[in-house]
């Protein structure tokens, strides 16, 4: 539970890991939605979610009553099917969700699976031979030698589209993030994604790598390649986390 000291109102986020057990494990995430209570002179209501445990549970049993859905980075398939019904959960109720590095490729998996019909989508990542690879480690990746072997790492420009809600909520058209992943959004499935409601609102100045992801018809939608959380200060808190948190208590007042 995170507490700012004099709140005017409150909002539940479901942070949905696999590492929830763990206490530091999203330390920065939980201190970023503190950042942007703070900003929105709001009461911030963590409901840390073990993703594995959404595998056998309806997920309205977890996640009814929350204000936003929150699916933070991390590696490897354990709690990934949790992840993916926690999604679907925020997209079909319209529910404010963010996506983080990881939640943005399980973002895209979920929309893959029940928005386009590819039932077998998936990331390389956890199944090698996937009919419809979503998300998969790219050809210049693997090429790469220099730190991190395959992994992107470090600040990174994004390209923002003028008129998206990360556009808005950066009030900017490039921004400077830090990244730590190694696969990537299959531009193979851009075109159809496109057609069916995503929003790629954030590309790599080249226009090659999928950054940001947006949904069409939903209150507020965005899921990151990036770590957004590694930027966020009391003070400042980052704009996507408070554009995040405000969506949350719009939905609260609804």
């Amino acid at each position: 539970m995170h507490r700012n000291r004099h709140p005017e109102h409150e909002v539940t986020i479901a942070v949905v890991g696999k590492y929830i057990e763990h206490k530091d494990a999203y330390k920065s995430i939980y201190e970023s939605l503190d950042h942007a209570g703070i900003s929105c002179k709001t009461k911030v209501l963590v409901k840390r979610i073990e993703s594995a445990e959404l595998e056998g549970e309806d997920a309205a049993n977890l996640l009814r009553g929350v204000h936003g859905i929150l699916v933070p980075g991390g590696f490897g398939y354990r709690g990934i099917e949790g992840k993916i019904k926690a999604i679907q959960y925020a997209r079909e109720n319209k529910i404010p969700y963010f996506g983080i590095c990881l939640g943005m490729q399980t973002a895209v998996i979920e929309f893959a699976r029940h928005v386009l019909g590819l039932k077998d989508a998936n990331s390389t990542e956890f199944v090698t031979d996937t009919a419809d690879p979503v998300i998969c480690m790219l050809e210049e990746q693997r090429t790469i030698t220099r730190k991190g072997g395959t992994m992107r790492l470090g600040a990174q420009p994004c390209k923002l589209t003028s008129g998206t809600i990360a556009q808005r909520c950066y009030n900017a058209d490039e921004v400077m993030e830090r990244h730590r992943h190694r696969y990537e959004f299959n531009p193979d499935y851009r075109d159809r994604c496109s057609e069916a409601g995503m929003v790629f609102s954030g590309l790599s100045p080249s226009g090659k790598l999928v950054e940001v992801v947006e949904l069409k018809d939903h209150p507020w939608f965005v899921a990151v390649q990036y770590h957004p959380e590694f930027k966020s200060k009391p003070s400042k808190p980052h704009p996507l986390f408070k554009g995040f948190v405000e969506a949350a208590l719009a939905k609260q007042g609804a």
